[in-house]
């Protein structure tokens, strides 16, 4: 009838030796604690505009884009994006062009 089909003696070696392989794998993170990978937060909250350091930074760009922005202060883009509106709304960066999507902005000197 139906059903699974017996492995051959070289299919049944292979399948036990990752099987050797995984558990090793296992037990050696297990001893070192695990994988020593670092997460990084996203910030919410955008840096204060009023600071010095920040439009410093500002200034040094060219041309300010909220992914930019976002990567520069390691913000989320809808937070790069309220930023930057707030900076334009204060004087300090002027908006350039863009459509509904992407905004364009430029540092005032």
């Amino acid at each position: 009838m139906g059903g699974k089909k017996k492995l051959t003696m070289k299919q049944m070696e292979r399948m036990q030796a990752k099987k050797d392989q995984e558990r090793g794998r296992e037990r050696k993170e297990r001893k070192s604690g695990g994988p020593t990978t670092e997460k990084k937060s996203i910030g919410i909250i955008p840096p204060d505009p009023k600071s010095e350091k920040v439009i410093g930074e500002l200034k040094k760009m060219k041309a300010l884009t909220p992914y930019a922005v976002a990567t520069r202060f390691d913000l989320c883009l809808s937070v790069a994006k309220d930023f930057l509106e707030d900076l334009e709304r204060r004087g300090i960066v002027e908006y350039v062009s863009g459509s509904k999507n992407l905004k364009i902005y430029k540092p005032l000197d």
